[in-house]
């Protein structure tokens, strides 16, 4: 058993440095959301003028588009240590005071899906982000007393996927707040172009653009995807063809179309639950209205699943409709499945 863990541990640290390595290290490499790279760039340039931490940066938007990668670029350009956190694991003022006092001069502080954090750590935080320094709380009752405590200059990189959650106080505290964007399929299939090439899988451009096209706008769902592919290429022993690197798979657009059809991701790239979502809306309920409850019971999912995965995209590329009165189903849903658009379905009275 010891030789088995000896041989599996450095194949182990070999993949993951693989995937750390589909992280760009720099904002010249990160690819997409051109403007709040050049407002990072000179609030990064400004902060190194003036030889002090950059200022506290909120950043906003849905997941997988780059928010973790930013804030590992931000101290990877500061030249500073990064200290990783989330929300749901600072429940009590003492974990925020145990982390900011921990802090060292100039460190860089991420707190992904900074919007759960308990209110009592949330208010401990303004003052630390204002003045460096924290008032804590010493014995019970009248004869308590508080003990100011000074902070080493550090810059916060909040991130957020529900921004509308986080306190006014606390969000006016961020010297920078951006809000990401989803990317264009160009800026996707140049994603897995760079992923391709640090996965060592060789992919001609259709088939790039392939996976781009099916990958919702998310370059996490791109990279996904691509893993998918070269599982696919491996097992199926397509390695070694013209395109790829010495003993390296090499995919191409065929391949691309069977792993993904594999694994249920339609050419738009609607999943299982999201054409299940549709279907039973489209049939079962004849477009909607629907109340959400009711179509998650029908479907077998969680309402917070439906609302927070499945929903948003769906209203993005126009299939689905929210009304006071429920979800809807608009004509685009009924023609990718298939389904005539019949009396049942979605009514001018109800957008």
């Amino acid at each position: 058993m010891d030789e088995t863990r000896d041989v599996a541990e450095p194949q182990d640290e070999i993949e993951l440095a693989v995937e750390g390595a589909l992280r760009p290290l720099s904002l010249a490499e990160f690819v997409g959301q051109h403007k709040v790279r050049g407002q990072l760039q000179l609030l990064l340039d400004a902060a190194r003028i003036r030889q002090r931490p950059a200022d506290h940066i909120l950043l906003s938007g849905p997941p997988g588009l780059g928010k973790t990668t930013l804030a590992m670029i931000v101290a990877h350009e500061s030249e500073r240590p990064l200290r990783l956190s989330s929300g749901p694991a600072i429940q009590h003022a003492g974990d925020m005071a145990a982390l900011l006092s921990s802090l060292t001069p100039g460190e860089v502080l991420f707190i992904d899906e900074i919007h759960r954090m308990a209110r009592s750590a949330e208010e401990m935080l303004y003052l630390a982000m204002e003045d460096f320094r924290i008032d804590i709380m010493v014995g019970k009752g009248a004869g308590a007393t508080s003990i100011p405590l000074e902070l080493a200059p550090f810059t916060l990189v909040g991130a957020t996927t529900r921004s509308g959650m986080l306190p006014n106080p606390l969000r006016d505290r961020f010297g920078f707040t951006a809000h990401l964007e989803y990317y264009e399929p160009e800026e996707l299939e140049q994603v897995v172009e760079r992923s391709a090439i640090v996965l060592g899988v060789g992919l001609p451009r259709h088939a790039r653009a392939e996976i781009a096209r099916r990958s919702r706008g998310t370059p996490r769902i791109a990279n996904r995807l691509l893993r998918r592919v070269r599982d696919y290429v491996l097992v199926h022993g397509q390695s070694g063809r013209a395109g790829g690197a010495p003993g390296s798979p090499a995919a191409t657009q065929a391949d691309v179309n069977a792993a993904l059809e594999l694994y249920d991701v339609d050419p738009i790239g609607l999943d299982r639950l999201d054409r299940a979502v549709l279907d039973a809306l489209v049939r079962r309920f004849r477009g909607g209205p629907v109340g959400l409850s009711t179509l998650a019971v029908t479907v077998g999912e969680e309402a917070e699943t439906i609302e927070s995965v499945v929903e948003p995209y769906l209203v993005r590329i126009g299939f689905m409709g929210r009304t006071p009165r429920g979800r809807i189903a608009t004509p685009e849903a009924y023609a990718h499945l298939r389904v005539p658009h019949g009396d049942g379905s979605l009514r001018i009275d109800d957008l």
